[in-house]
């Protein structure tokens, strides 16, 4: 064995949950990861494994011991330690305190003058040695999402823990874990290598387990090993599959050893709204749907079996007989639901509350008329349009598809309004009001689906701020992270030029249920937050910590205005005047703050006594009549830009003027103009928080 070798560590259980495979197996290698480096090991690449029935992690590289550290105890001063030559109790007490004779101390110089002490060599621990109490650690820390106990032992575990592997190269680490004794074997597939399989180094494990184990342990390339099949398989018949990333996961969490198979449903189901039968499919048989070259849905499946059966079509013809009545309750669902239109049920919503304290769903709804409505006018869409689109919104929420599949809401109101013989953009609405869902997420496609989703926010934004349940750090219940930024998004992908004060204060006057008290300073609070929000988007968008704080220092509540300004400031940083006019400004800013007395109102040409002040002031006057029309159409780069030609002018000024002169009115005269040109790069952002 090399001084550096891999470690391996695998702990073999029942099968894990699917969805929880992802966070335990980075969980146990960031543990490890992070103890080792706490242990001073040099260590290389970690990596975590993890099927439905192990969590492994291999390091490679790592040191066979920790380094050896050479520890110093200092001692009282060297002044008080002796004594005609001789130690004295200091002395002597800090020796005894060591263990050592005072013949074994040392005279080390400090910045407080020398001192007695003592330096010693530490030499470093073995590797072998450190290594259980590091996994022991680690799969502590894991985050099962709910522990268990089995048989007599009083061990807690997410499922049953059966063996234990740990491996340093061809060495085998001795320790216990979760009551398990390590050992050099691992288990393969359950059906197809159930006989152990030792491992003579860590090195082999993957290739071990994968022949003759058939258990492909890299949950990355098991994903790809399942999505290659299941394309293959749909090329085969001639279709497309749909492959979505988190169903790709969780069945990847589910098999050890995948093998694609094609299966069919009865084309009578196809009746059915889709989105109906791939929501069944997904949620109940993790299966993959087809779609057909128009992008229908055909009536096949391709599902992921965990073994090579010796007859695939028996196992493909159970799971057909296994879809056969899911397709029919969503079918049952749907017929059912279609006995009764949509606005039937809007009666219904009084009893389902939304929150205690802001109603029901009901009272939401009306809500949302009001305030769907008012957007749509700001916006020119259609207002009555937009009022029915919120009496409808929340309907599909007591219908019997919705309930069994919740992630469905939306859609099956959209079906059901069509079907009623609602307009299409009211129809349309009630699905796009969950748009976006997600910051990648395309906005809504109309004026009343991009009215009800904004009104449908902001109310719930204002009415949880109002009473008093704010997001705190990690917890945010009602998801107003995610509202918040889904407004921002329509806004300014939609290029609505709305402002957000205006509509939070009109989304506050419709929450009637609040006190005055409670609605007393929501509508600035909540502004606040949303604003906060931007600092994110803008990373996303590239542009710089420094540039957002630059914008958000002036009182911009616009989100669109918020968003042009901040891409015009980024290129603005990008110019070689910006450092510069950033260093200027703030100067500017530190004089202004210091001058407690009213400045003039306009500046006085005639006090001018040099012509740096002449040249600036001529440069100040000019551009803010050149930038004027460019900043009212919100043209903020162009200003900038324009701006930019300052730097020489205000170079000089500060080379050649005393601003503060003894004489006051010359002194409030330079102070003035000062501040004109302040205001101007104040018109876009405070210039002087850029960096310098």
């Amino acid at each position: 064995m090399s001084s550096d070798s891999t470690f391996l560590v695998e702990l073999g259980c029942e099968e894990l949950p699917p969805k929880s495979l992802p966070a335990l197996a980075e969980s146990f290698a960031a543990s490890i990861r992070e103890s080792l480096g706490g242990a001073g090991l040099a260590f290389g690449e970690v990596r975590a494994y993890a099927t439905p029935r192990r969590l492994a992690v291999s390091v490679e590289r790592l040191a066979a011991r920790q380094p050896d550290r050479e520890t110093e105890r200092l001692g009282p001063a060297l002044a008080a330690a002796f004594k005609d030559g001789e130690p004295t109790k200091a002395a002597l007490g800090f020796a005894a305190s060591l263990g050592i004779e005072v013949a074994e101390l040392a005279t080390i110089d400090t910045d407080k003058g020398p001192r007695i002490g003592y330096r010693q060599v530490q030499p470093g621990e073995a590797t072998v040695a450190l290594l259980p109490g590091i996994v022991e650690r680690a799969v502590a820390q894991l985050p099962v999402p709910k522990y268990m106990r089995w048989g007599a032992s009083r061990i807690e575990f997410s499922r049953p823990v059966h063996w234990l592997t740990m491996l340093y190269g061809d060495q085998l680490v001795e320790g216990a874990v979760l009551g398990l004794a390590s050992g050099r074997t691992t288990l393969g597939h359950r059906v197809h290598c159930p006989a152990p399989i030792e491992l003579a180094h860590a090195d082999d494990y993957l290739a071990r387990l994968e022949s003759p184990g058939y258990v492909i342990a890299d949950p990355e390339r098991r994903r790809e090993v399942i999505r290659a099949q299941v394309e293959a398989e749909a090329a085969r018949i001639g279709a497309t599959a749909v492959i979505d990333e988190a169903l790709l996961t969780e069945v990847a969490g589910l098999v050890e050893w995948p093998v694609a198979l094609t299966g069919s449903f009865d084309g009578r189901f196809l009746e059915v709204p889709q989105e109906c039968l791939i929501s069944s499919m997904k949620a109940n048989q993790k299966y993959f749907h087809l779609l057909d070259a128009e992008g229908r849905l055909l009536p096949s499946f391709i599902t992921i079996a965990n073994l090579v059966s010796r007859d695939p079509r028996q196992v493909i013809e159970g799971n057909e007989r296994v879809i056969r009545p899911r397709l029919s309750d969503a079918a049952f669902f749907y017929q059912t639901d279609r006995t009764k239109p949509l606005d039937a049920r809007r009666p219904m919503l009084e009893s389902v509350v939304f929150q205690r304290r802001l109603g029901s769903l009901a009272d939401k709804s009306r809500r949302l008329e009001a305030l769907a409505g008012a957007i749509s006018e700001l916006i020119e869409g259609d207002r009555q349009a937009a009022i029915r689109a919120a009496q409808l919104s929340k309907c599909d929420l007591v219908t019997e598809m919705v309930l069994e599949f919740p992630e469905l809401q939306g859609i099956m109101g959209t079906y059901y309004a069509r079907d009623a013989g609602e307009p299409e953009e009211v129809a349309l609405a009630i699905q796009q009001q969950y748009l976006p869902r997600n910051a990648a997420d395309e906005i809504p496609s109309t004026k009343t689906g991009v009215a009800l989703a904004l009104a449908d926010r902001l109310d719930t934004l204002t009415g949880i701020f109002g009473i008093g349940q704010r997001p705190t750090g990690a917890k945010d219940p009602f998801a107003l992270r995610r509202a918040a930024i889904g407004v921002l998004n329509i806004l300014i992908k939609g290029e609505f030029d709305l402002d957000l004060k205006a509509l939070l204060q009109l989304a506050v006057e419709q929450h009637v249920e609040l006190s005055d008290d409670d609605r007393q300073g929501l509508a600035l609070d909540v502004l606040d937050y949303m604003l906060e929000r931007l600092r994110a988007w803008a990373q996303d968008e590239g542009i710089d910590t420094d540039v957002y704080n630059a914008v958000r220092a002036r009182p911009v509540t616009r989100p669109l205005d918020f968003a042009r300004r901040l891409r015009a400031v980024q290129a603005f940083g990008a110019r070689a005047e910006s450092k510069a006019l950033a260093a200027a400004n703030k100067r500017v800013a530190n004089i202004l703050a210091k001058h407690e007395e009213p400045l003039p109102a306009e500046v006085d040409p005639t006090l001018f006594e040099s012509d740096a002040e002449r040249d600036l002031a001529a440069a100040v006057q000019r551009l803010r009549e050149e930038t004027a029309p460019l900043l009212a159409h919100g043209a903020y780069q162009p200003a900038l830009d324009a701006l930019a030609t300052l730097q020489g002018p205000v170079d000089a000024f500060f080379e050649q003027v005393m601003v503060m002169a003894e004489d006051p009115r010359t002194r409030g005269n330079r102070l003035a103009l000062l501040a004109s040109l302040q205001a101007l790069f104040l018109e876009v952002a405070d210039i002087s928080l850029l960096p310098q």
